[in-house]
C-alpha cells in the first residue's frame, strides 16, 4: 500500500512534468522539484512532502546567495534523497537530488525522465554514466556510478537565466579569483 505522501510525490512528478510550462518547453523537473521558481514555492514543496521545510543558509560573501538542504524520502524505494539548491534573490538556480538507490530504484529515476522528455544517449565510462536533456534554457541532468547492486544517483536541475542573471554587481569588489598571469 503507497502511503499518502508517496502518492503525492509520484503526483507532483506528474504534474510538473505535464504543466502548461512543461509543455512548452523550458520546465524541466523532477518529482515536482524545478528550477527558476521561488524559494518559497520550493520550500511549500519540500513541507508537503517531509512536513518541514528547506533549512537555507545565507552567503556571507554575496547575501543574495542561498544555499538550502533538505531529505524527503523516494516514494517507491524508500530510501532517503538529499535535496540541495542554490537560490539567487530568492530564486532556484540549481536544484539537485541525490540518492544511493537499488538497481531496481535508479532504474525506474531514469525510465520516468526518459518517460517525460524522450530517450537520450548515456556518456558512461567505467561505473560512472551521465545523460541530460535541455529544454529551453534549462538542463536536467542524471549522474550516476553503480557499486556492488547499488547506484549513486543524482538529478541536477540548472537554470540557465537564474545563474546568467547573478554576478556581484557594480558596488560589490570582486570575490572570483582570476588566473594569475604565468611567471
Amino acid at each position: 500500500m503507497i502511503s499518502a505522501r508517496c502518492a503525492i510525490a509520484v503526483a507532483l512528478f506528474a504534474v510538473g512534468a505535464s504543466s502548461p510550462a512543461a509543455a512548452q518547453g523550458p520546465a524541466l523537473s523532477f518529482y515536482g522539484f524545478r528550477a527558476g521558481v521561488s524559494l518559497v514555492d520550493t520550500d511549500a514543496q519540500v513541507r508537503l512532502l517531509l512536513g518541514a521545510g528547506l533549512s537555507c543558509q545565507r552567503s556571507t560573501a554575496d547575501p543574495r546567495l542561498q544555499e538550502c538542504r533538505a531529505t524527503i524520502v523516494d516514494p517507491v524505494a524508500h530510501t532517503p534523497v538529499s535535496i540541495w539548491l542554490a537560490a539567487i534573490d530568492s530564486v532556484t538556480g540549481v536544484v539537485t537530488l541525490s540518492a544511493t538507490l537499488p538497481t531496481t530504484g535508479f532504474t525506474r529515476w531514469r525510465d520516468e525522465v526518459e518517460g517525460v522528455y524522450g530517450p537520450q544517449a548515456a556518456t558512461v565510462q567505467g561505473a560512472q554514466g551521465m545523460v541530460q536533456w535541455i529544454a529551453g534554457t534549462q538542463m536536467l541532468r542524471l549522474t550516476w556510478r553503480s557499486a556492488s547492486g547499488r547506484v549513486e544517483a543524482s538529478i541536477s536541475i540548472v537554470d540557465g537565466p537564474v545563474l546568467d542573471g547573478w554576478n556581484l554587481g557594480d558596488q560589490a569588489p570582486a570575490r572570483i579569483a582570476k588566473p594569475r598571469p604565468p611567471g
